[in-house]
C-alpha cells in the first residue's frame, strides 16, 4: 500500500508541476512516515548518493560551460560553425547544428547548449528569413547531442552508479554522437531544400582560416579533456577543474570577454544549477533506496525476462520503457532510478553494460526534446517567445532521425564499443 502511495504522489506532483527534487522528496517522505522507518534515514540516503569523487564533475563541467558563456567562446564557435556550412543551404541550421556538437562536447549539458546556442542562433536564424520555429526545433534537437559526445554530466553520473569506466563511456558516446549529428544536418539540409530556406554566400578562405584561428583555442578543449582522460593524465573529476581554469584563462586573456567583475556571477550560476543537481541526485538516491527494498528493480527485471531472453527484444523493451520515462521525468532523476536495475537486465541478456549506458543515456536526452516535460523545448520556446507545442511540432523530423540512430546504435554495438576497446583494450 505504501508503495501505491509513493508513485501515486510522485506522480501527481508531477502533474502539477511541482519540481522533480521536491516531488521526489515529499513522495519519499510520505513513504518513510507510513512504513515507521526512522527520518534518519533521509539524510544517510541523500548523502550517500552524493558522496561520490566522479560526481565533482557535475559543478566543474557546469562551471567551464558558464565561463565558456560569458567569456565569448561560445560566440566564436557559432562563427566558425557558420563560416564553415554557412554556404550551404540551410546553412545557418547546419552551423546550430555544429555549433551545439562542439560546444556541447566542452559543457557537457543539453540544457546549457540549448539556452547559449539558442540565444545566439535563434533570432539571427529568424531575421535571416527561417522560420522560428524550425529555428528553435533545430537548436533543441541538436543540443541532445552535447551530453552523447563526451564530457557528457549524464554518463558520469550513470558510471557512478554501476561502476561503468567513465572513460570508457565518454569514448563510447563519441561515434554514435557525431552520427547523431549528421543525421540532424541532413535531416536540416533536406527541409531547407523543401523549404527555400536561404543560404549565405561562400566566405574566402581567408576569412574561413581566420576563424578557424580564432575558435582555435575553443576547439582545443575538448582535445585535452578527451586526451588527458584516455592518456591517464588526470580522472574526469580533475579533467572538469583544468576544463574551468582553460576555460578561465582563454576567456580573460585570449577571447578578453571575461573579467573578474563578472566572476562572482559565473560562480553564483554554478552554485544554483550545481546544488540543485545534486539535491536531485540526493533524493533520486533516496527514492531509489526505497525501490529497491520493495524489491521494484527484481520485479521490472522479472518482468522484462519473463517476455523474452533475446537481447534484441529485451533491448528493444528496454528502449520503450526509456523513451516513455524520458518524456515525463528529467534525465538525472531518470538516471539515478532506472538504470541500476534496467543495465542488469541488460548485462544479463549478455549486454555490455558500456553499450548500454550509451543507449540509455540517448533515450533519455531524445526525451529532452518529447513533451510534456521536454526541458530544452520550454528553454527554446521561452527564448523564441513561441508556444511550446507549436515547436513541439517542429521538432518531429528531428526526432524521428534522432530514433533512427537510436535503433542503430542499439543493433549495431560496434558504434558504441569500438572506439573504447581500440584505445583502452577489451
Amino acid at each position: 500500500m505504501s508503495v501505491i502511495i509513493l508513485f501515486s504522489l510522485f506522480l501527481m506532483l508531477l502533474l502539477v508541476g511541482m519540481p522533480i527534487a521536491f516531488s521526489l522528496g515529499i513522495a519519499s517522505l510520505s513513504y518513510v512516515l507510513l512504513e515507521g522507518i526512522s527520518l534518519t534515514i533521509i539524510p544517510q540516503r541523500m548523502f550517500a548518493g552524493i558522496d561520490s569523487f566522479v560526481l565533482l564533475c557535475i559543478p566543474g563541467f557546469v562551471l567551464a560551460g558558464n565561463l565558456m558563456n560569458v567569456g565569448n567562446i561560445t560566440e566564436y564557435i557559432v562563427r566558425f560553425s557558420n563560416a564553415l556550412l554557412g554556404h550551404i543551404r540551410g546553412g545557418l541550421g547546419l552551423a546550430n547544428v555544429g555549433g551545439s556538437m562542439i560546444f556541447g562536447g566542452i559543457s557537457g549539458t543539453a540544457v546549457a547548449d540549448s539556452a547559449s546556442i539558442g540565444s545566439v542562433m535563434i533570432p539571427g536564424m529568424a531575421r535571416s528569413g527561417y522560420d522560428k520555429p524550425f529555428a528553435a526545433a533545430v537548436t533543441a534537437a541538436s543540443s541532445t547531442v552535447g551530453p552523447i559526445i563526451p564530457p557528457s554530466v549524464p554518463m558520469i553520473i550513470a558510471g557512478s552508479l554501476s561502476g561503468i569506466s567513465v572513460g570508457r563511456m565518454f569514448l563510447a558516446g563519441a561515434l554514435p554522437g557525431l552520427l547523431m549529428g549528421g543525421a540532424m544536418m541532413a535531416t536540416v539540409y533536406i527541409l531547407a531544400v523543401r523549404r527555400g530556406y536561404p543560404k549565405e554566400q561562400r566566405v574566402p578562405l581567408r576569412q574561413l582560416l581566420s576563424e578557424a584561428r580564432t575558435a582555435f583555442w575553443a576547439l582545443l578543449m575538448t582535445a585535452i579533456i578527451l586526451y588527458g582522460i584516455i592518456g591517464g593524465f588526470f580522472t574526469p573529476t580533475e579533467a572538469s577543474i583544468v576544463a574551468c581554469l582553460y576555460a578561465l584563462v582563454v576567456g580573460m586573456f585570449v577571447y578578453k570577454g571575461l573579467t573578474i567583475r563578472k566572476l562572482p556571477g559565473i560562480l553564483s550560476d554554478t552554485v544554483l544549477t550545481s546544488s540543485a543537481l545534486l539535491l536531485m541526485v540526493g533524493l533520486a538516491n533516496l527514492f531509489g533506496w526505497i525501490l529497491t527494498s520493495e524489491q521494484i528493480p527484481q520485479m521490472i527485471a522479472s518482468t522484462i525476462l519473463s517476455i523474452s531472453e533475446n537481447p534484441l527484444i529485451v533491448l528493444l523493451i528496454l528502449n520503450a520503457i526509456l523513451l516513455f520515462v524520458g518524456a515525463f521525468m528529467e534525465t538525472i532523476a531518470a538516471l539515478i532510478i532506472l538504470f541500476p536495475a534496467l543495465v542488469g537486465v541488460a548485462t544479463g541478456v549478455g549486454v555490455d553494460p558500456v553499450h548500454f549506458a550509451v543507449i540509455a543515456v540517448l533515450n533519455l536526452m531524445i526525451g529532452l526534446t518529447t513533451p510534456p516535460v521536454g526541458v530544452c523545448l520550454f528553454v527554446v520556446s521561452g527564448i523564441g517567445k513561441l508556444p511550446m507545442l507549436t515547436v513541439a511540432r517542429a521538432i518531429m523530423p528531428f526526432i524521428f532521425c534522432n530514433l533512427t540512430v537510436l535503433l542503430l546504435v542499439t543493433f549495431i554495438p560496434a558504434l558504441s564499443l569500438w572506439l573504447p576497446n581500440l584505445l583502452m583494450g577489451d
